[in-house]
């Protein structure tokens, strides 16, 4: 088992949606989001399109790591999903991205590949070049205040939920700190950062104005 196995990996999905089919391809993706959800290793999941008149839509999701997300992805509900969205959804490309650098870069920049996704990626038509991002990653500093909205809730309902532990205030600092750091880290990484990148994902994914 690989380093990249252990890790959570979000999967970012280009698709061609018929546009006269909106409202149905619209609660066609909701339900897909609603069925990864009741599986193991789920960590959050989004989708957005390029435009309201664009037939590009953008879906993502992420999983615990490559056994929870193979999981999903080989599983008949999947199956069934993907079978009944075939008449006006089709899927052009598939990426997958390790770490925290799924929810915010470019979602096809690089690749992780496995088994499934190499034989899946040899089902999927040509439609031309595929190794430039199709979307530009968000600027950093959206990425500082996505992070920032996410962080500054979760530090200060924690800090004050410490303060009723006994004897806290008194600890040494960087005991405290240690303490803070190692409960929040991952309320961050596998809940508040995924719902707010996904939360955000429209603004964050905005092109900047000229």
């Amino acid at each position: 088992m690989t380093t990249t196995d252990l890790h959570p990996i979000t999967v970012a999905i280009e698709r061609r949606i018929d546009p006269s089919r909106t409202v149905e391809a619209t609660s066609w993706m909701q339900a897909g989001t609603d069925l990864a959800a009741h599986f193991p290793g789920f960590l959050g999941s989004g989708w957005v399109r390029t435009g309201e008149d664009s037939d590009h839509w953008y879906m993502l999701y992420r999983f615990r790591d490559l056994e929870t997300l193979e999981a999903w992805e080989t599983s008949g509900q999947r199956t069934w999903w993907l079978d009944s969205g075939r008449a006006f959804a089709r899927e052009v490309r598939v990426e997958r991205r390790t770490g925290i650098e799924g929810w915010f870069d470019a979602p096809f920049a690089t690749s992780v590949e496995s088994p499934a996704a190499s034989a899946h990626a040899s089902d999927i038509p040509a439609t031309g070049p595929v190794q430039e991002p199709l979307l530009p990653a968000p600027p950093p500093w959206k990425q500082a205040v996505a992070i920032w909205l996410g962080f500054f809730p979760v530090n200060l309902v924690g800090t004050w939920l410490l303060l009723f532990v006994p004897t806290f205030a008194a600890w040494p600092l960087p005991l405290r700190v240690a303490v803070s750091t190692l409960i929040f880290t991952p309320i961050m990484v596998f809940w508040v950062l995924p719902w707010i990148t996904t939360m955000l994902r429209p603004w964050l994914l905005r092109p900047r104005r000229r």
